[in-house]
This record gives structure tokens, sequence and C-alpha cells, in this order.
């Protein structure tokens, strides 16, 4: 109990601070001395002018991450989507026939700061209306903020929504 409840906690906790700081401490993002949140878990961004994060399953909040758990054969589930889409398709009238799928479905922990980069471009006729930006801004600002595959080949390319939202906001001011 000593050796798996204390001493390995302690060193890899230690070991982390000392290799990850940035990491170990949240990964969190700080603006003027504040923290404004982190690159690991997604906020909400309703106003016209941000790139919106996924649905949330848990509300954004950090301390209830859930998923549904619905299966995508349900009724519930089905329902669920259809209503996001509809959301989505509200909000971005100038939407393409397909909305991308992370735009309308959660992730499984109801965190997932990130979305593709399809579903980021989706919202740029919306936030180049809302903010007077030219959509090729808006479209190299995605670009901009695209991450690659971990290590190459874990994952698929991704937007952090929180790291673009502060960067348009520069761009807006």
């Amino acid at each position: 109990m000593l050796i798996c409840g204390l001493l390995y906690p302690l060193l890899t906790t230690g070991i982390a601070q000392v290799l990850f700081p940035y990491q170990a401490q949240g990964s969190l993002i700080e603006e003027k001395g504040k923290i404004i949140g982190s690159e690991l878990l997604a906020q909400a961004f309703t106003s016209p002018q941000y790139f919106h994060p996924r649905a949330s399953a848990a509300d954004y909040n950090p301390t209830a991450s859930a998923a549904t758990n619905a299966a995508v054969s349900s009724e519930e589930y089905i329902q669920g989507v259809e209503a996001s889409v509809n959301a989505v398709r509200n909000e971005n009238p100038m939407l393409a026939k397909q909305v991308p799928a992370d735009l309308v479905t959660t992730s499984a922990s109801g965190l997932d700061p990130h979305l593709s980069p399809e579903a980021a471009k989706a919202q740029i006729p919306r936030i180049a209306k809302a903010t007077g930006l030219s959509e090729r801004t808006l479209i190299a600002l995605v670009n901009q903020h695209t991450e690659g595959r971990q290590l190459g080949i874990f994952g698929e390319p991704r937007v952090n929504i929180l790291t673009i939202n502060r960067a348009l906001q520069k761009q807006i001011k």
C-alpha cells in the first residue's frame, strides 16, 4: 500500500512536474495573470462571432464529465442529433447540405476541446458576417490553428476552439 498508494504517485507526479510542468498543471491558459481555461477542456462559446465547440453531454462542466450512453440506433440519440442538426443549421444558414458530424454529436467525455478543420470551416460564413472579417482571413486562421496528428500517426487533424477563439478575438479588436 505504501509503494503503490504513496511512493509511486509522488514519484510520477514529481517526474511530470520536472519534465512537463505545463501539462502536469492542466495545460492552463493564462491571460493578463488570470486563468481563462485549459487547452484540454471545452468551453461554451455561443456568440455568433466565435467558433462554437462540439455539443457537450456534460454541459461543459468538468466535474460532470459524461457521455449520453445512448445507442446510435436509439430514438433518444436520433432525436438529439436531429435537434443538434437543426440548431447548427439555424445558427449557420449558409451551411452546406452535409453538417460535419462533430458539430452535432458529443464526445465521449462531453468535454472535447477540438473540432475537425471541416467543422471549424463550416462556421466561417456566420463568423464573417458577425465580425466583418473576410472568409479568406478566417480560413487562414483555421489553417494556422489546425494541429496535425500526434507523433504523425495518432488521431486526426483538429482545431482547439479556445485557442482559435483567442486568436480571433485579437483580430476583432
